[in-house]
């Protein structure tokens, strides 16, 4: 018979890399065009005039000039009105 119990498997292992995302040009910089100027999980920031958001919902500068950001009254589905900053380039 065996005098060592059996060992479990450990579970926590794995570590995956951060997915850098985050504001990457910041208010009253310039962008040109097709540069990325978030990258977010969801819709956190919303694009406006001059941008336009991909399928990961990164926002993407659709022409050059300078980045703005300004908040906006958003209505939710619930019928809620919240403040959602938007993204534009001017």
């Amino acid at each position: 018979m065996s005098h060592v119990k059996a060992g479990g498997t450990s579970k926590n292992i794995h570590d995956s890399p951060g997915q850098r995302l985050g504001v990457k040009i910041y208010g009253g910089q310039k962008v040109k065009n097709g540069q990325i100027i978030i990258r977010q999980v969801g819709m956190t920031k919303r694009p406006g005039k001059g941008t336009m958001m991909s399928r990961n919902y990164s926002i993407h500068a659709t022409q050059d000039g300078i980045v703005n950001y300004s908040n906006r009254k958003i209505r939710l589905f619930s019928g809620k009105s919240v403040y959602r900053t938007t993204v534009t380039v001017d």
